[in-house]
C-alpha cells in the first residue's frame, strides 16, 4: 500500500474503520538507546551495559526502552499517512497501550495503522487510530495501543 496523502476531514472520513497501511522498518541501534536513555535520564543496565545483559537478562542482549519504540510513532505514522493542508496537528493522547514484548538491540520495527474513529469537534479533527509496533521476524508486537490526533485543518 501507498503512502496516503490527505487534505480534508471529508478525505480522512473515508477511511473511517480502514486500514491506513503499514511503515518500512526501522532499525533501532544500541547508540539510538544510549541517546534516548540521555534524554529521558533512564539509565536502567538492561538498556545500557551489553555485556552484563548478555549475562544477567532473559533476553540474551540490551533491549530498546518501552517509551523509545512509542516516540518512534511520529516518524512511522508519517511513513504511512502524510496530512497536508494543516494549521497544527496536535498529540492529544494514548489508550489502551501494552507493551507486549521487548524489542532487542538492531531488532527491525514498523508501524501498523487503522483509522478507528473520526469526529469532527466544532472544525478540530479528532482521529483515533489502532496502532501495532510490530517486529521484523517475531510473532508478537513490541506493543499495542490507541493514538489520537487532533487536527486543524485550514478552511
Amino acid at each position: 500500500m501507498s503512502k496516503l496523502t490527505i487534505k480534508t476531514y471529508e478525505e480522512f472520513e473515508q477511511y473511517e474503520g480502514k486500514e491506513l497501511g503499514t511503515s518500512g522498518y526501522h532499525t533501532i541501534t544500541q547508540e539510538q538507546i544510549t541517546k534516548f536513555a540521555e534524554a529521558t535520564l533512564d539509565y536502567q543496565w538492561i538498556h545500557l551495559d551489553q555485556e552484563r545483559a548478555k549475562n544477567e537478562s532473559p533476553f540474551g542482549n540490551t533491549i530498546a526502552h518501552g517509551y523509545l519504540t512509542v516516540s518512534l510513532l511520529p516518524y512511522l505514522w508519517g511513513q504511512i499517512v502524510s496530512i497536508e493542508n494543516l494549521k497544527m496537528q496536535v498529540n492529544y493522547g494514548i489508550e489502551e497501550l501494552r507493551f507486549n514484548q521487548p524489542v532487542l538491540v538492531n531488532g527491525e520495527v514498523r508501524l501498523k495503522a487503522k483509522l478507528l474513529s473520526l469526529k469532527n469537534l466544532r472544525g478540530i479533527t479528532k482521529a483515533q487510530i489502532e496502532v501495532t509496533m510490530e517486529i521484523k521476524d517475531n510473532k508478537k508486537p513490541a506493543f499495542t495501543g490507541i493514538v489520537t490526533f487532533l487536527y486543524h485543518f485550514n478552511n
